[in-house]
């Protein structure tokens, strides 16, 4: 596999990738008997605490060990997209947010 900067096709990836986590999130918390402004809301904490987790802007250690995520999307092509950076996932948050609850 060849790691390729495109910071065009991971932005792209990167905003299909996070809309499927959040409806994830949603319907696992339907399932689980959410609903309302308690969904809502727990949807959106929940995303915009693995968004960061992902996008390494959390501080992951444990027993001296630290883990600093770097999101890449695999292609067709066997290529690994990354945006040179930390991902930021976290900002495509509120847009799906808005569309799935509007």
């Amino acid at each position: 596999m060849e790691l390729k900067l495109d910071t065009e096709k991971f932005d792209e990836i990167q905003g299909v990738f996070i809309k499927e986590f959040i409806q994830t999130i949603h319907v696992k918390l339907v399932e689980a008997g959410l609903e309302g402004a308690t969904l809502e809301n727990t949807v959106a904490n929940l995303s915009y605490s693995l968004a960061s987790i992902l996008d390494d802007t959390s501080n992951i250690e444990s027993n001296g060990i630290k883990a600093n995520p770097f999101l890449t999307f695999r292609t067709d092509d066997d290529e690994l997209i990354h945006c040179g950076e930390n991902s930021y996932t976290y900002e495509y948050v509120t847009d799906n947010m808005k569309e799935m609850y509007e």
